[in-house]
């Protein structure tokens, strides 16, 4: 399945992603888009369990031997020469890269590699850029320059998810001609459907992300606890894992803590995700920053009504007032009276869980953001003159 040929004709395009989980997760949907589109698909990323999900899809893979947290200068050098040759050796029209560490280490990669288009997708500008961390601070600076001087040259594209994330790009001097907004990675509104809301009580909250600090777990942990101290009968259900690789991963024995609270299920990963929200009343994603959830897409295509925070890339799907409530970040208080709210109205999650399903349908679904995808595929492919070639 490594189709590594040189030679000239056909639409070839090479995604760079970080974890083969997360392509499957975020990019599956557009990459089956350009796919049927007649682009011939390969895929750059660690390999952990999903090489045979990918083949069966038709895609090659080249497996990369890096992870997200090392950052030390040999390693990313050594990352930087790994994908220049893989460029060089593959060719292909368009290469997409994912997520800020494939973008800066992708960027250079191709510098000189002037048939080489390049396409950046940074889904809410990651940690460096929502961190407190001491790590995340230093970064920051060095981050901004090199984006500001990488995302300018020619023949980049740059993908941002939502409003905020194009001004802050032009913010780091990166033209506007240079960037295109395309709002999320798309969601099957064929799988995901809405469901009969189930009995209650209890009211059942879900949420379903990586066991993050960054993602307002743990102030959900506190405003579940401050609903149930106001009688509110509502079980917590968490979906998802820690996350190793960010440093703002919650560590599994505070998580296996949860887990004893009254009220609180921790399912780690779950597979069946519209059988997760079919047995939910509420989402709800506490989110410092984000691109544009995938949780709150999946969740908005089976008809949820929201609780989230009103910060970037939430409020895109969540919207006050229409499908969702928005409280500040970091605040279990906010969290607790909005979750109350909406635990206790059953006309609203009704008719936030409709404005939801429409939104999903009319603006997020994967057949609408493909196709937006591979336009600017063929587009930035037809600027080089490489499709008639």
């Amino acid at each position: 399945m490594n189709d590594m040929s040189g030679a000239a004709g056909g639409k070839r395009l090479l995604y760079v992603v970080t974890e083969d989980w997360y392509f499957m997760s975020h990019r599956l949907p557009m990459a089956r888009a350009a796919r049927d589109a007649g682009w011939k698909v390969h895929v750059a990323t660690r390999i952990s369990d999903h090489a045979e999900t990918m083949k069966a899809e038709g895609f090659s893979i080249h497996p990369l031997h890096w992870r997200r947290r090392n950052l030390s200068p040999l390693s990313l050098i050594g990352d930087v020469l790994a994908l220049r040759r893989l460029y060089k050796n593959l060719r292909p029209k368009v290469v997409h890269h994912v997520a800020l560490k494939p973008t800066l280490v992708g960027n250079l990669a191709s510098v000189g590699l002037h048939r080489l288009t390049c396409v950046n997708s940074l889904a809410g500008l990651g940690y460096v850029f929502t961190s407190r961390h001491l790590l995340a601070r230093a970064l920051r600076f060095p981050v901004k320059v090199a984006l500001g001087v990488l995302l300018n040259r020619v023949n980049v594209l740059n993908i941002v998810q939502n409003p905020d994330d194009r001004e802050a790009l032009m913010a780091m001097e990166v033209s506007a001609a240079r960037i295109e907004l395309i709002p999320g990675s798309g969601v099957d509104v064929r799988r995901f459907v809405p469901k009969r809301e189930p009995a209650q009580p209890p009211i059942r909250i879900g949420f379903v992300g990586r066991m993050l600090e960054d993602k307002g777990v743990r102030v959900l942990i506190d405003a579940h606890r401050r609903l149930k101290q106001r009688g509110l009968q509502a079980e917590l259900l968490l979906a998802g894992t820690p996350d190793p690789d960010n440093p703002t991963s919650i560590a599994p024995a505070e998580i296996a803590g949860w887990a004893l609270l009254p009220g609180v299920t921790h399912l780690g990963q779950v597979t069946d995700i519209d059988g997760f929200w079919a047995g939910c009343h509420i989402a709800v994603l506490p989110s410092r920053r984000e691109g544009l959830p995938m949780s709150l897409l999946e969740a908005a295509a089976c008809g949820k009504p929201m609780v989230a925070t009103d910060v970037p890339g939430c409020r895109e799907i969540a919207v006050e007032g229409i499908n969702a409530l928005l409280v500040p970040p970091d605040d279990p208080f906010a969290l607790a009276d909005a979750l109350e709210v909406l635990g206790k109205d059953y006309e609203k999650r009704r008719m936030f869980g409709m404005s939801s399903r429409r939104m999903a349908e009319q603006k997020f679904s994967s057949d609408i953001i493909g196709e937006a995808v591979v336009a600017l595929y063929n587009r930035s492919a037809l600027v080089t003159g490489w499709m008639s070639a």
